[in-house]
């Protein structure tokens, strides 16, 4: 394990983020940086737990769910009850963004077939005047 410290600034420019971000994480209890006189410090363990921060925000959850997975991470040395929790958010999360596809797809669907009949009646009113056909992938 390293013993190197950061300072906010540094801790921020390294994952970056915003020195602002690394404080909001501390405001909201996922981080506990030590002090050294007035200056927060931030250890290897803090820099691991803003890098699972970050993941769990890219991939959708909320801070309430990583708070718990990272308190689980302290409460169990076994790291069991971390994985099964995290491994049932995993699944969840999985399902949600599978039904948020689903409906991503119908509604292009949709979108693509009401734009296909305003270009036939843009066509059918006036064929010399009708937009050209859109050249985007479909």
């Amino acid at each position: 394990m390293s013993d190197t410290l950061y300072t906010v600034t540094q801790l921020a420019k390294d994952l970056g983020v915003t020195a602002r971000t690394v404080r909001f994480y501390e405001d909201k209890g996922l981080l506990t940086p030590q002090r050294a006189g007035n200056t927060r410090v931030y250890t290897h363990r803090d820099r691991a737990r803003l890098i699972l921060i970050l993941r769990g925000k890219r991939l959708g959850f909320s801070l309430r769910e990583i708070k718990e997975y990272l308190d689980l991470y302290d409460a169990d040395p076994t790291q069991q009850e971390q994985l099964r929790a995290l491994l049932k958010r995993i699944q969840t999360r999985i399902g949600s963004l599978v039904d948020q596809e689903r409906a991503l797809v119908e509604t292009l669907a949709e979108l693509r077939a009401i734009e296909q009949q305003a270009q036939d009646a843009l066509a059918a009113l006036a064929p010399s005047e009708a937009p050209a056909k859109s050249r985007r992938a479909r």
